[in-house]
């Protein structure tokens, strides 16, 4: 269990490097332990709430935060995903579902790159609605924030730079991880024994990690990083039965 903990802490500080809450690495994590899925769903939410608030302060204090963009996302996202935290799905789908949301953050974390602030396109304000109201609905059914699969979008349809990216989504996972526990509570809550811990471990790894991922971090080597330790995750989701 002590190897738990270690990477625990370390998921949470390479996510909170790059802006991210960590749900998808915690849950990857929950998963290779072999944690019940009705147990990993609001544990990973609640260390969200920890992590992500940690990481977006870093990044708003250096003023990375689009906040017009973020309130435009948020308006569909935040009701989105109550109504998908109050959505049970059994075991063997959840884990189908939570591995093909895992190639979201496996391909951004490989392939996009950041685009330079000259390259930045003026945000659609219909077209922000829609993937929020998305993006809210899968988060709140899987116990994600949305981070892993709003963030690539910004940067493919090029709304945003990284850090700005980084700034967003972790605004964005805060309030869709409290909407979607609000969801989850209308169905009854079981939370992992040892969540407060859990809490303390991702917490200090996400304090730091924020704060080195928006001052001093190469991020690009993070972010080959996570992706391997995904793809391990994504390929005993979708191809095991364990």
């Amino acid at each position: 269990m002590e190897w738990f903990y270690v990477l625990l802490f370390t998921v949470a500080f390479l996510y909170s490097s790059v802006g991210h809450g960590g749900a998808s690495g915690y849950l990857a994590l929950m998963a290779l332990y072999g944690v019940a899925p009705q147990e990993m769903k609001p544990t990973a939410l609640v260390l969200n709430l920890f992590v992500s608030l940690t990481s977006f302060s870093q990044y708003y204090i250096r003023d990375h935060f689009k906040k017009k963009l973020f309130i435009t996302i948020s308006i569909a996202s935040i009701p989105m995903a109550f109504l998908g935290g109050t959505t049970s799905l059994d075991d063997h789908l959840y884990k189908r579902v939570l591995g093909l949301l895992l190639i979201f953050p496996i391909i951004k974390f490989f392939f996009f790159k950041s685009a330079d602030k000259s390259q930045l396109k003026q945000s659609n304000h219909y077209a922000a609605i829609f993937i929020g109201g998305a993006v809210g609905l899968l988060s709140g059914m899987i116990g994600i924030g949305g981070g892993i699969i709003l963030s690539p979008l910004l940067i493919l349809l090029r709304w945003t730079d990284q850090k700005q990216t980084a700034a967003i989504s972790a605004a964005f996972i805060f309030v869709n991880s409290i909407s979607g526990l609000g969801g989850m509570l209308t169905q009854g809550i079981v939370f992992n024994t040892n969540m407060w811990t859990y809490v303390v471990v991702a917490f200090s790894g996400g304090l730091m990690g924020a704060y080195v991922g928006s001052t001093k971090l190469n991020q690009e080597g993070i972010k080959y990083v996570l992706a391997s330790v995904l793809v391990l995750a994504a390929y005993k989701l979708l191809f095991t039965t364990a």
